[in-house]
């Protein structure tokens, strides 16, 4: 009879300690670096159900189909936050152009696994050239000798795309261009310029009803008279310290966000993510 309880002690011990590995996440955690500028601590709050993206959330559920921690880090450049994750990145997600730039300075090899889709099922964003309601230009070609307002080298949308469009409607780029730095400096720039100024101002079509929502400018204060070949936006990037099995077992949960409604909710997107090809980065197939 003891030796039985022993036994039965013994089974029940085993089923136990399977049971508590198997819900025990691996201590090795993923770090997924956020980048997004709609991401709620990277955002302002000011327009409702609009760039406050949860990627806790999405840490959330990565967590319960790998099982796996996933610690999030949110900075507006990538070498702030490797300060922040000393030094450990396995994901980044953020404005395509922005992450391969911060990449590139940081010598960090990175390469797109997925593509985020917007509230329109869009994955892709567009530069608007926006001047003030009042102003005599009604289209990119009447911007000739205006003072033009870029955004930042690595922003494709405010700058690479805005200089073809410009220079396809015959306007000169200046040697020297003028940055600015965020679409709310350019739009708070222009619009406190004398009114006699000729001046025009490139932004990013996402944040044009953070403009007006958070009060940088009043209500049709602006004009939009021109918008520029689409980019990439919202891409998910993968670093070399995911390969093999653990980027496919990403790569796998990934493509099932778009099967949580909740989650899709929270990430403001229509559909989820679309994979990339592994070899060419190219978008695969939509779902």
């Amino acid at each position: 009879m003891a030796v039985r309880v022993i036994l039965v002690l013994l089974s029940l011990l085993a089923t136990l300690n399977a049971s508590a590995s198997a819900e025990t996440p691996d201590k090795d955690a993923l770090t997924l670096i956020v980048m997004d500028p709609l991401s709620a601590p990277l955002a302002c709050d000011c327009v409702k159900g609009y760039a406050q993206r949860d990627y806790e959330a999405l840490a959330a559920f990565l967590k319960q189909r790998l099982n796996q921690d996933v610690n999030v880090v949110f900075a507006e450049s990538l070498t702030e936050a490797m300060e922040k994750s000393e030094g450990k990145v396995d994901l980044i997600a953020g404005k395509h152009s922005v992450v391969l730039a911060d990449a590139k300075e940081s010598a960090k090899s990175v390469r797109p696994i997925a593509r985020l889709t917007d509230l329109k099922d869009s994955i892709t964003q567009t530069g608007l050239i926006v001047v003030r309601s009042g102003d005599a230009a009604k289209s990119v070609a009447d911007l000739k000798g205006y003072r033009i307002l870029f955004g930042p080298a690595d922003c494709d949308e405010k700058s690479k795309a805005a200089i073809a469009l410009l220079k396809k409607n015959g306007v000169a780029i200046p040697d020297k261009i003028e940055v600015a730095a965020s679409c709310s400096e350019a739009a708070v720039t222009m619009v406190e310029l004398p009114a006699e100024t000729k001046v025009a101002a490139v932004v990013s079509s996402y944040a044009t009803p953070l403009l007006e929502g958070c009060g940088k400018v009043k209500k049709g204060e602006l004009r939009i008279i021109g918008e520029t070949e689409p980019v990439e936006f919202i891409t998910l990037f993968a670093t070399d310290s995911l390969s093999g099995d653990r980027l496919t077992k990403v790569r796998s949960a990934i493509d099932e966000v778009g099967l949580e409604a909740n989650l899709l909710i929270r990430l403001e997107t229509a559909s989820g993510f679309q994979l990339c090809n592994e070899q060419t980065g190219a978008v695969l197939t939509a779902k």
